[in-house]
């Protein structure tokens, strides 16, 4: 087996090259003796070479916590037995940066004895600007192959796949050379082959005077963050729709053809019921992928991160935990590892405890299921704003600050302060978002949710459905073994308004959030079952649930730790079990309380 072992700068477009080579079938795991988790995926011409996408540094030197874990990292995967080839992504626009790098990794290469070739990447940009490039040059001066690529448009790679599959490189001659030689040879390298003008800062100029304001970046921030949440709705509503029409059409379907009995019930209660009202969300997180997709592929979210230094200061936070709290809108795991470079452990022991408060997908169908029943599906301005997405966008607002000021609180208590260290960050070109990488991770990234989660919920409403159904056969749901179970624990969430029916199902989504809608989604099938199908939202909003304890519900959902893989994960990062179970506990006692004050204070205004 051989391996293939992708290096390079920030934002040289490594990672957009790995899902061109890869396919997007990837996943994360250990490269051999090394503990930091890296993407790694087969080859997509040759599924016998595995590609391995290493964290990105900006030469051997580090001058940080995040650039010496990458150095590590490679130099231990170079020491590996594993037979492997190097190659090295660099930004054709910005040579002088990376040429240095290229040339301590050629020689770290050649003293391991591993083969080195360069990807000469967004060649795209320098063809864009009517600019060339000697390439046949710059590979004679590197002393090693050099290929032009574009990771946007795929242009180059089938030549690289060709080269990888049929024939291993040269070892480069770079073994011996000093310091002083490499950063001479770079230099001269640069002035040699880079374009001349640095044509990132003729195209950035006149966006970053406005973007980068402090009055206009700030404005602008907002506008983008809510039409972000305004579009999540918007475009993601007709599909939902649609999935729920084939949900209810297949379920149908089935029901025609099975005979009556336990079997039928079971199909129509516990499948399309629970998993049915699961997978009618499924659009929400493509979307929600699609548009966190395009940003960074537009080079916005550096600016975004570098937007919110200052304010995350404020906080306890700096400019460095704004990737994984990123991170964290989609999933609170990869937010926990992207924090694992961070400079401190102070330092991420403050971002792990902001991560969890993240709005992350997994609740998205909760937020979406609450929102249909509790807010009007209106809009206002001609149809740009609709209340529905405000609402999103506030419970958004609402879970991004109570994790700042919890961070706040927490940096203040004991010695959990940030360092000091100067916040540096490249600020990426701004470009046109590739849409099909985009829409095929965006895929991948709801093939992945469906495949975790739907394991989990199956297995729930199947528990839930035979609780539900004995020992009466579903003739009276109240007379249960499921609701004999809920009322023993209704008195906790009685003093918020909510049932034995929501109990259960919170109870049950701590193994995963989302199996609140599944759960609630089998309870209600068993319920309604000699009634016309309709919508979870519309059978929930005809069962009372009134609005105090909707955004009470909201509210505990955001706060509390229903996520045991999450738990989980922080006990292994931190090194303390004791550290998640006091999260756990602590988010679960704040998440009653602030429901609680909510529901009291909602309910006297609403009378």
């Amino acid at each position: 087996m051989k391996n293939i072992l992708l290096v390079g700068a920030p934002n040289s477009g490594k990672s957009a090259l790995f899902n061109q080579l890869t396919g997007l079938s990837h996943k994360v795991a250990n490269y051999p003796g090394i503990t930091v988790d890296v993407g790694t995926g087969a080859l997509r011409a040759d599924a016998r070479l595995t590609v391995w996408d290493f964290p990105g540094t900006y030469s051997l030197t580090a001058v940080s916590g995040e650039e010496q874990v990458a150095i590590d990292t490679l130099r231990t995967a170079l020491k590996s037995e594993e037979q492997a080839v190097v190659a090295m992504v660099c930004d054709a626009t910005r040579l002088e940066k990376s040429a240095t790098y290229c040339l301590q990794v050629a020689r770290e290469c050649a003293q391991a004895h591993k083969p080195f070739l360069v990807l000469l990447n967004m060649m795209d940009v320098i063809e864009s600007d009517g600019l060339d490039m000697d390439v046949q040059g710059l590979s004679k001066a590197l002393g090693v192959p050099v290929f032009p690529v574009s990771a946007r448009t795929g242009k180059g790679l089938s030549e690289v796949e060709a080269v990888l599959v049929s024939s291993t490189p040269e070892i480069s001659t770079w073994g011996d050379t000093p310091d002083a030689l490499i950063s001479g040879t770079a230099t001269q390298i640069a002035e040699r082959f880079a374009p001349k003008g640095d044509l990132l800062v003729r195209r950035q100029a006149k966006l970053d005077n406005w973007l980068l304001g402090t009055l206009s970046g700030g404005v602008a921030f907002v506008m983008i963050m809510t039409l972000f949440f305004q579009a999540i709705f918007t475009w993601a509503a007709p599909l939902m729709d649609g999935v729920e029409s084939i949900v209810i059409a297949m379920g149908g379907l089935v029901s025609s053809v099975l005979p009556d009995g336990v079997l039928a019930d079971f199909v129509n209660d516990a499948i399309f019921g629970g998993l049915g009202a699961f997978l009618v969300f499924a659009p929400l997180v493509f979307i929600l992928t699609m548009i966190v997709g395009a940003l960074e592929d537009s080079g916005y979210l550096a600016r975004a991160a570098l937007i919110c230094h200052r304010p995350l200061s404020f906080f306890g936070l700096s400019g460095k935990s704004f990737v994984p709290l990123l991170s964290g809108v989609a999933c609170a795991i990869p937010a926990i590892y992207a924090a694992r470079t961070m400079s401190s452990r102070q330092e991420r022991l403050l971002t792990y405890v902001a991560i969890p408060l993240m709005p992350c997908s997994a609740r998205l169908p909760v937020y979406a299921l609450l929102i249909a029943i509790l807010i009007p599906d209106e809009t206002v301005l001609g149809g740009i704003i609709g209340w529905q997405g405000l609402a999103m966008s506030g419970i958004y607002f609402f879970g991004i600050m109570t994790a700042l000021i919890v961070a706040a609180v927490v940096s203040r208590m004991g010695d959990t302060a940030t360092s000091s260290q100067a916040f540096i960050l490249e600020l990426p070109a701004y470009r046109m978002p590739a849409l099909k990488p985009i829409v095929s991770k965006s895929l991948d990234r709801v093939v992945h949710f469906i495949r975790k989660a739907g394991s989990v919920i199956f297995a729930v409403t199947v528990v839930v459905w035979f609780l539900g159904y004995f020992p009466n056969g579903g003739e009276d749901l109240s007379s249960s073994w499921l609701a004999a179970l809920g009322r023993f624990i209704e008195p906790v969430f009685s003093p918020l308004g909510l049932d034995w029916r929501y109990g259960v199902a919170i109870i049950a989504s701590f193994l995963a959030r989302e199996v609140f809608v599944g759960t609630l989604g089998t309870i209600f099938g068993i319920e309604s079952a000699d009634e016309d199908p309709a919508s979870l939202a519309d059978q929930i909003a005809d069962s009372g649930l009134t609005a105090a304890s909707g955004v009470a519900l909201v509210v505990f959902f955001t706060i509390a730790l229903q996520c045991v893989s999450t738990v989980a994960l922080l006990a292994r990062e931190a090194k303390s079990a004791r550290f998640a179970v006091q999260l756990l506990l602590g988010y679960l006692v704040l998440a009653w309380l602030v429901a609680w004050l909510v529901y009291s204070v909602a309910s006297l205004l609403l009378l």
